[in-house]
């Protein structure tokens, strides 16, 4: 399963949008972000090695774009590698 979270993502850095939420949520449990709670749509993810969080929420079943956008950032920024097997 890690193969096919590697070639979502390569597809997601090409084109950020029209992504499922649930996928969206596996590629960033795949780099390590652990969900921390939330409130209704809301999730809210945290790395123990990014200063930032992760708060996001779906839109009519997909991911939003700008927080696509955001985790490429944070993936490019932080040297971010995806796991070898999804937990």
């Amino acid at each position: 399963m890690a193969k096919a979270l590697g070639r979502l993502w390569e597809q997601v850095e090409r084109q950020p949008h029209n992504v499922h939420f649930s996928d969206f949520c596996r590629l960033i449990a795949w780099f390590g972000f652990v969900r921390k709670g939330g409130k209704g749509s809301h999730q809210t993810y945290f790395h123990p090695g990014v200063r930032e969080i992760l708060d996001v929420q779906p839109l009519g079943g997909e991911a939003k774009p700008y927080q696509i956008r955001q985790l490429i950032r944070l993936v490019r920024q932080y040297g971010l590698t995806g796991r070898n097997e999804e937990t």
